[in-house]
C-alpha cells in the first residue's frame, strides 16, 4: 500500500499566521489558551501554534482556516492567487443568504468557502485549491465550484499537478439546485483533467462531507488525510438513524477508511508537507526553472 512508502519524520515547527498569532496568540474573546475539542486538555495558543494546531496530548488536528494551511504547505512567497475577486450572487433570493455571506467574508477574509491559486512545495509546481470550513462550512455554491473547477482548467492549461484540500459540509442549501450542479461541473472537470494524465493528489480534512465527498474530493489519484477526518457523504447520526443498527467504532473516520480502501494514506499535519514534495518527486514532477 502507499502508507508503507512513508516512513515516519520528525515533527518540525512552523510559524503560521492567523487571529491567534497577529493578537499575541490571544482568542478572538482574549485569552491566551483554547480547550482541545478532543481531550478537553487546557493548552496554551502559542504552543498550539507551534505544533501546528494539533494538540500536543491527544494529537487532535484543530481544523486550519485556507490562509493557514497555505502557508505551513507551499514554499514561502511562492503563492499566486487567481479567481480572488470571483463572489457569490444571491441568485434565487434566499432569506438572509446575504447576511450569512458578508458575515463570512467578515470572519474569513475570504469571499468564498475556496482559496485557489499557483505555488510551489519545495520548488515542485502545483496548482492548488484549499476550502475553508469557516466560510459557511465549506459549503460548496456556484462561486465555489466554479474556482475549484477554475483550478483544475489551470491545471490542465499549465501542465502542472493538482492538489485540493476539502473540508466541507456538502453542497450550499441556499442556491438550491445549482449548488447541486457543482458536483457534475467539478467532476466533469476531472475527468478531462485524468485524460490528459495529469495528477491530482486529494487531501480530505476534518469534514469532508456530502456533495463534495461525492464528487471531486474522492476522485483523485492519490486521496489523503489527516488524522480523525470525518469523511462521509450522510453524517453517522443520519446512518445510525436510517438504519437503525449500531455503526462500527470510528465509522467515517481517515483510520477506518484507510484500512478499508477508500484512501491512500493518513498523513499527520507535520508530515502532509513533505508527503506531498515525495509524492511530486515520485511521479517525477520538474522542479521550477528558478529553484536553487
Amino acid at each position: 500500500m502507499l502508507k508503507d512508502w512513508f516512513g515516519k519524520s520528525k515533527y518540525v515547527t512552523v510559524k503560521i499566521s492567523g487571529k491567534l498569532n497577529k493578537k499575541n496568540h490571544k482568542n478572538e474573546d482574549g485569552r491566551l489558551w483554547t480547550k482541545c475539542p478532543g481531550c478537553k486538555e487546557i493548552i496554551f495558543n502559542k504552543k498550539l501554534l507551534e505544533n501546528l494546531m494539533v494538540c500536543p496530548k491527544c494529537n487532535y488536528h484543530i481544523r486550519l482556516s485556507a490562509r493557514d494551511r497555505l502557508q505551513i504547505t507551499v514554499d514561502e512567497n511562492s503563492f499566486n492567487e487567481f479567481g480572488e475577486d470571483l463572489k457569490t450572487n444571491d441568485v434565487i433570493e434566499f432569506p438572509g443568504y446575504k447576511n450569512k455571506l458578508d458575515e463570512a467574508i467578515m470572519k474569513t477574509g475570504l469571499k468564498e468557502a475556496v482559496l485557489t491559486g499557483e505555488a510551489t512545495i519545495d520548488n515542485y509546481p502545483v496548482v492548488i485549491a484549499i476550502m475553508d470550513f469557516n466560510f459557511m462550512g465549506g459549503s460548496m455554491g456556484t462561486v465555489a465550484g466554479e474556482k475549484i473547477t477554475l483550478a483544475i482548467e489551470k491545471a490542465i492549461e499549465e501542465k502542472k499537478p493538482l492538489i485540493i484540500f476539502s473540508a466541507a459540509g456538502g453542497a450550499r442549501m441556499q442556491e438550491g439546485t445549482l449548488s447541486l450542479m457543482q458536483m457534475a461541473k467539478t467532476s466533469a472537470a476531472i475527468k478531462k483533467l485524468n485524460k490528459k494524465g495529469i495528477l491530482y493528489i486529494s487531501v480530505l480534512t476534518d469534514p469532508t462531507s456530502g456533495g463534495v465527498t461525492a464528487s471531486f474530493a474522492s476522485l483523485g489519484d492519490i486521496i489523503m488525510s489527516e488524522p480523525g477526518a470525518l469523511i462521509a457523504f450522510a453524517g453517522p447520526r443520519v446512518i445510525k438513524q436510517t438504519i437503525s443498527t449500531k455503526l462500527p467504532e470510528g465509522f467515517q473516520r481517515a483510520e477506518f477508511l484507510l484500512e478499508h480502501g477508500m484512501i491512500d494514506l493518513v498523513s499527520p499535519r507535520h508530515e502532509m508537507r513533505g508527503n506531498l514534495a515525495r509524492l511530486l518527486k515520485m511521479h517525477n514532477i520538474e522542479v521550477t526553472r528558478n529553484a536553487q
